[in-house]
């Protein structure tokens, strides 16, 4: 499987409820359509994500086929993050900055909602430490249609203290949880291959290269 994002640098930027925005042509498609095992997942689980960077931002947006009904909070809190809203339906990216150090990386939700979660991890060998009070100051967008949901993501480079340069790379992978109960899908860019669920294997992450 392909390990390598190529993130097509924009000149201007623009509203993350532009979920069409011709913009986003310029990126290319990544598909998230395996289990964290490797395993393929359901045509009816799959995801298309494209990102985009300016001098001021990263986008993401995932495009996410839903054919089951949703698992999402009935009331929705949009002012603030939301914690454990990984235990929901959710998109997610992961992604350090610092290629050398990848144990060292930030997470970020959405749900079909537009609520969201940032959360800036350290993972050691004796366990991980997440802070939940990072502020990244990340901005959220989604859509639900009959039988899609659209989801972006615009992070400011201040929340993660630098902007990348034209050929850097930094790493990290791309995810989806979907469903509930026995039947919950937990889908990966990168599969981590764990014996149980684990999306937090930084060996398993993949590239992203920052290009013009």
């Amino acid at each position: 499987m392909k390990k390598l994002i190529k993130i097509v640098h924009i000149l201007n930027d623009f509203s993350i409820e532009e979920f069409d925005n011709e913009t986003w042509e310029q990126a290319e498609n990544v598909a998230i359509d395996k289990y964290w095992s490797g395993d393929p997942a359901s045509i009816g689980r799959r995801s298309q994500v494209k990102l985009l960077w300016s001098q001021t931002a990263l986008y993401v947006r995932f495009e996410a086929i839903q054919s089951e009904p949703l698992n999402v909070n009935e009331t929705p809190n949009l002012a603030s993050k939301t914690n454990e809203l990984w235990n929901r339906d959710v998109c997610e990216i992961f992604i350090a900055p610092n290629r050398e150090e990848a144990n060292k990386y930030f997470e970020f939700e959405i749900a079909p909602t537009g609520e969201w979660i940032d959360i800036k991890i350290h993972l050691k060998p004796d366990g991980r430490i997440t802070d939940l009070n990072y502020d990244s100051g990340m901005q959220s967008a989604a859509k639900i249609e009959t039988d899609k949901i659209w989801m972006t993501i615009k992070i400011d480079w201040k929340a993660f203290s630098k902007i990348p340069e034209v050929g850097e790379v930094w790493k990290g992978n791309l995810l989806r949880c979907v469903g509930s109960g026995k039947t919950r899908g937990y889908l990966s860019w990168q599969p981590t291959k764990t014996k149980k669920p684990n999306f937090h294997v930084p060996a398993a992450f993949g590239d992203f290269e920052f290009v013009k």
